[in-house]
Parts: structure tokens; C-alpha cells; sequence
């Protein structure tokens, strides 16, 4: 007998649903078992290592620390990106799963959204470095992420009540917290790293932001065409989020010696490597201000770090878009795409590691000549591919997606080239250089969104995206001109934990014994 319902075809479900749920929790279930099997292994390699004269354990809790950094900066920078993508589904239903609202924002009211993140960012920037010196990296550093998950998860309804106005200022909201993270993060990274592993930890920290744009790219498309709709990538990024509060809280220490998983070996190797005396740690140092404002190497550290702010935002945030309107490209593929360009600066990230620790241990050139050489191919080949990206239209989509990935990819450096200076010029500062240096760097972001806005007024219009990709390379290639003149890797002198005592006794000194020349002096006779 033939089956009657032979010829019946079966319909797809949707491509993400509740049954990919039971899947991601048994994914975290198998992650945090993983993390509890493994950190065992680092420790027992932490404690049983034996150290040479120079040299500590191969792998140490230095490394799961900057783990955890690498993992906190991802997932509070998916929940910082993932919106530029949330932005197309929420004002172009057909592109992403039609069965939630749409709202009819305007270009200059989409502007207001992607940027209000930043006009929070910047404020809280300046005083993380005073919170973070005075109740360390793990207190401050659990705050914003903690806030982030529920900013999160409160942001479909609240958008829902009160559009795009709630929207921004969610983020404003979102913003102050996150502005408190990458103080901490160099904070924390100034305190574990070693000098000769400095750029290993500091790469496998940073690259978390290669990595959460990407997973902000590539997934937020995917959740937002299932079943979940544009609602699911906030949901998801509470969830993450969340999950690092936990690790975070069981496995983050301030220091090396305040850590209860550490061996005495590396603990040892750690401190010894910076030249720390016993009960550095509890030491208040005071900030020389007059000093770092007038520094001109800071000047070009400030500088250099502004520009890469102004390509950040334009790349990061204006990408989907420009690939929705100038390549017609729907939101599904757009962020595909858009995350390639991440992929790339993600694996270079590698990449330029690799030739730093080669260039270091075969002496080929000093620190300085190192950060400055890989930034410039950072800053300048990235220039010169945002102007051939400008002159391309939806005719030549796969050229114009390789310029982009080519431009991230070589930008990728950049860790490497100028954000580690800040710990090499002053590690006992580098919380506080960051947050003024970030805090700073980060007005451009604030801005750029609305000068594309007021610049970029047909979503389809090359000639007026050539206007802003043109803009950025010149940023590009003048925030490096002034790093290679005046940047320095050279500690500074007023990094020095007693660098204001001895300069106050000695002037207090040098005042006193003038006062008793001059008393001893006979008076010099008139003419």
C-alpha cells in the first residue's frame, strides 16, 4: 500500500527558535564545567612549575586574568554594537523578522540613538581612574557589566513604551557605566603583566573587542530574522553578560598578591619582573598632574588614540549601515559582513603578536621603533583603503567588503602599536592615563554619528559616504604623523612612586639653605 501523505512536504521551522535554547544552556553548562576542570590545571601548573632566574610558569591565573578581561570586554562590546544591527530590524521590518513592531524613526532620530551610547561614555571616563585606584579593578569593574545585563534586558519593553527618546536615553544610561571598564582593564593589566609577556596579555585582553564585534555582528542578524526577532539581541546580551558577573566574581583578584589561586612562584615572578617592594600595593601614590599635562609624548599618545576613536565609531557603528544602503544588502547578509572586517583585525591581532615577540627576542629594532612601525601600517594602509572604499557602489560589493576587511585587518594593530604604550610610559598610572586618554578620545565617537547624520542624508548616496570614509583617512593619517614624531615607550620619570616627595624635600632644601647664604652673607656695600 502507498503511504497517502507520501507527496506531503514538511515545512522549515525558523531558523532560531526555542528549540536552539536547551542548546546554548547546555553550551554554558559544558563552559563553566570546562572552567572549573581547567582552572584546576592552570593552578597545579601555577604551583608545581618551577621558575628559572627570569622566568615564571607558562601559564599562570596572569593568564586567566587577562582571560577574563578578554571575555568582559566581549560581551559589554556585543551589547554596546549589536545595536547598530538592532537599529535596521527595529526601523526595517522586512528585513528581519516582520512579526515585531517597526518603528518609523527618522535618519537624524537613528543618529541620536547610535550616539546617546557615547554622550554617557565620556563623563564616567575621568572618574573611573579615581575609583579604580581607590577600590580596585574588581569592585568597579563588576559594575558596569552587572548594569549592562539589565539595561539589556529592559531595553525592548522600554523602547516599546517610550521610542526612540527611551532608547537614547537607555543608553546614555548604558554608556556611564561602560565608561568605567577600559580603565579598569589597563588598571588590571598594568598590575599582572610582566614586561616581557606585556604585549601576550595585553593582546589576548584587547582582542575581546575584535571578537564581541564580531558576535555583535554575525549574530545579531541571525537572532534578529528568528524567532526571537530584534527583541532576542538584547535578551541575549543580558544573559552573557550576566554569566561573566558570576566568573568574575570567583575567579577576578585586584593583584597578585591578593589572589587565593596563585602559586608563591609566579606571585613571586610577577612582582619581582616590576620591581615592586613588599606592601606595594597598599601604597596611595599621588598622580602627577602638572607632570603628564606636560608631557609632550602623552600629547601624542592623546592624539594618536583620538584618531583611532573617530575610525572606531565610523567603522563599528556606520557600517550596516552603509552596507544596507549603499550595497543593498539585507540585514541577514549585512551582518554577515559587517562581522568579516572584525573577523580579520581579530586573527591579525595574532598576527602582529606573533612578529612583536619575534622582533623583541631577536632584537631587531627597540620598543619604541616596534609600536611606532606597527602602528603606522595600522593607521596608514587603513587610510588608503577608505578612500578606494569610498569610490565603490552595489555593482562591485565583493571588492567593496574586501577593502573593509583588509582595512580592519591591518588596523588591528593598533593594540599593539598604542594602547600598551600607556602601561610601558607609566604602569603605576596607566588606570588614569587611560581614562583621561579614552575619555578624550571617546568625544569623537559622540560626534561622528551626527556628523554623518547631517552629512549622509540619501542612505544611498556614494558621493556622500566618500565625504565621510575621506574624513577618517585623513584622522587616520595625521593622528599617526604626530605619534611617530613624539611617542615614546621610554617609563617616565614621573611614573616613580616617590617622584613628588624627593622633588618637594629637595626644593623645601635647596629654599632653606638660600635662606641661611643670605643670612650669613654680609650686605653688599652701595656705589
Amino acid at each position: 500500500m502507498e503511504c497517502s501523505d507520501s507527496s506531503r512536504t514538511i515545512e522549515k521551522g525558523p531558523l532560531f527558535g526555542i528549540r536552539h535554547v536547551p542548546t546554548i544552556l547546555l553550551f554554558f553548562n559544558l563552559a563553566a564545567g570546562y572552567v572549573t576542570r581547567l582552572n584546576i590545571g592552570v593552578l597545579l601548573v601555577a604551583m608545581t612549575t618551577r621558575l628559572t632566574s627570569n622566568k615564571g610558569p607558562v601559564i599562570g591565573i596572569r593568564h586567566l586574568q587577562a582571560l577574563l578581561l578578554f571575555l568582559a570586554i566581549v560581551v559589554n562590546y556585543v551589547a554596546r554594537l549589536s545595536v547598530s544591527v538592532a537599529v535596521v530590524a527595529m526601523t526595517d521590518a522586512a528585513t528581519s523578522n516582520p512579526d515585531f513592531p517597526e518603528y518609523n524613526w527618522t535618519g537624524a532620530e537613528t543618529s541620536y540613538v547610535l550616539s546617546s551610547f557615547y554622550w554617557g561614555y565620556i563623563v564616567t571616563q575621568f572618574p573611573a581612574g579615581f575609583l579604580v585606584r581607590r577600590f580596585g579593578a574588581k569592585a568597579v569593574l563588576l559594575v558596569p557589566t552587572l548594569a549592562t545585563a539589565v539595561l539589556s534586558g529592559i531595553t525592548p519593553p522600554c523602547v516599546a513604551w517610550g521610542g526612540w527618546q527611551a532608547f537614547s536615553v537607555i543608553r546614555v544610561v548604558e554608556g556611564l557605566f561602560q565608561g568605567l571598564i577600559f580603565p579598569c582593564i589597563h588598571e588590571h593589566l598594568a598590575k599582572w603583566s610582566p614586561p616581557k609577556e606585556r604585549n601576550r596579555l595585553g593582546v589576548l585582553a584587547y582582542s575581546g573587542a575584535d571578537c564581541g564585534s564580531v558576535l555583535a555582528m554575525a549574530s545579531s542578524g541571525l537572532i534578529a530574522n528568528s524567532s526571537m526577532g530584534w527583541p532576542g539581541i538584547f535578551y541575549m546580551s543580558a544573559g552573557t553578560c550576566g554569566l561573566w558577573c558570576v566568573l568574575w566574581l570567583l575567579l577576578g583578584y585586584n593583584n597578585a598578591p591578593n589572589s587565593r589561586l596563585i602559586g608563591a612562584q609566579e606571585r613571586d615572578y610577577i612582582e619581582r619582573s616590576m620591581k615592586r617592594p613588599d606592601g606595594f600595593h597598599a601604597k596611595k601614590i599621588p598622580v602627577p598632574w602638572r607632570a603628564i599635562w606636560t608631557c609632550a609624548a602623552f600629547y601624542a599618545l592623546l592624539i594618536v588614540r583620538s584618531a583611532q576613536g573617530w575610525a572606531n565609531s565610523t567603522m563599528q557603528l556606520q557600517t550596516p549601515s552603509y552596507m544596507h544602503g549603499v550595497l543593498e544588502m539585507d540585514i541577514k547578509s549585512n551582518a554577515l559582513y559587517s562581522a568579516l572586517p572584525f573577523l580579520a583585525m581579530w586573527c591579525m591581532a595574532y598576527v602582529y603578536l606573533a612578529f612583536a615577540d619575534l622582533a623583541m627576542s631577536r632584537k631587531w629594532m627597540s620598543l619604541t621603533a616596534l609600536r611606532k612601525s606597527i602602528n603606522t601600517v595600522s593607521y596608514w594602509g587603513p587610510a588608503a583603503a577608505l578612500i578606494g572604499i569610498g569610490f565603490l557602489d552595489k555593482s562591485q560589493t565583493n571588492l567593496a567588503i574586501a577593502l573593509m576587511t583588509i582595512n580592519a585587518g591591518l588596523n588591528a594593530g593598533s593594540g599593539i602599536g598604542s594602547i600598551l604604550t600607556i602601561i610601558d610610559m607609566s604602569p603605576n598610572h596607566s588606570g588614569m592615563l587611560m581614562a583621561i586618554v579614552n575619555g578624550i578620545g571617546n568625544i569623537f565617537p559622540l560626534l561622528t554619528p551626527l556628523l554623518v547624520g547631517v552629512i549622509v542624508t540619501e542612505p544611498g548616496s556614494r558621493s556622500q559616504w566618500q565625504i565621510v570614509f575621506g574624513m577618517t583617512a585623513v584622522v587616520f593619517f595625521f593622528g599617526n604623523l604626530v605619534y611617530l614624531i613624539w611617542g615614546t615607550t621610554d617609563q617616565q620619570a614621573w611614573d616613580a612612586e616617590d617622584y613628588l616627595s624627593p622633588r618637594d624635600q629637595e626644593a623645601k632644601s635647596e629654599h632653606q639653605m638660600d635662606l641661611k647664604s643670605k643670612q650669613k652673607s654680609p650686605e653688599s656695600p652701595t656705589t
